[in-house]
């Protein structure tokens, strides 16, 4: 097990048109959207950062009760999706602040680019995650559950305090936690990813531990 946080740093990760005009809330490409989309993509491309920190840790499950070792949490819905692994991997992730810049600075010019700012934003930190997982399951040719924030479910967003303090997030990637649990650079994930030898679970989407039924962004089960 991991007694410090590893850090990796990533070259981009391949772009999903289709992903950003869903995070952009657009049912179809014209060349309006096309155009607008390969601007901001051709604007923000060099100033984005793709770094991850990351830990191992042991895990015994009773209940609802998930035990790291160093910590404890109670939540039915991560129980769930870590049912049957030994080891976790707890990380944090992000794409750095220029974006935030460019969001805040489009937000006041030019709201139409702001929101597909925030769409490439999310679409970017998503590739960045399924990076990390892809890169970790071949490094430890192990099976990954998928992985499940803070927020998600019943798991509260008050476990960033965790994350934070498992990961020195600031040291190692920059990434800081405010009084509202808001990371900053805002696109930006934390996450568990339970290790396992069995095949039960495929699929990427925290979506099947989930119970928000009603998200825009729920993926398909």
């Amino acid at each position: 097990m991991n007694m410090v946080s590893i850090i990796k740093t990533y070259p981009p990760p391949p772009i999903c048109e289709g992903q950003i005009l869903r995070y952009a809330g657009c049912k179809a490409m014209d060349d309006a959207v096309r155009a607008l989309m390969a601007a901001c993509i051709e604007e923000v491309q060099d100033k984005l950062t793709y770094k991850v920190c990351y830990r191992e840790l042991p895990l015994t499950i009773s209940g609802d009760e998930c035990d790291f070792g160093t910590f404890s949490l109670r939540s039915s819905n991560l129980a769930t999706n870590l049912d049957g692994c030994e080891r976790v991997v707890v990380f944090a992730a992000t794409i750095g602040v220029d974006i935030d810049r460019l969001i805040a600075k489009y937000g006041r010019i030019a709201p139409s680019k702001a929101l597909m700012m925030q769409a490439i934003g999310a679409e970017r930190i998503e590739a960045l995650c399924d990076a990390f997982c892809a890169n970790i399951a071949a490094e430890l040719q192990t099976g990954l559950r998928p992985r499940f924030s803070p927020g998600y479910g019943d798991l509260p967003l008050a476990t960033q305090k965790n994350v934070f303090a498992q990961l020195d997030c600031a040291i190692h990637i920059g990434l800081t936690l405010n009084d509202s649990l808001l990371m900053s650079p805002s696109k930006s994930v934390t996450a568990f990813i339970g290790l396992t030898d069995d095949d039960r679970t495929k699929s990427k989407s925290p979506c099947s531990t989930c119970d928000r039924q009603g998200c825009a962004f729920r993926g398909a089960l």
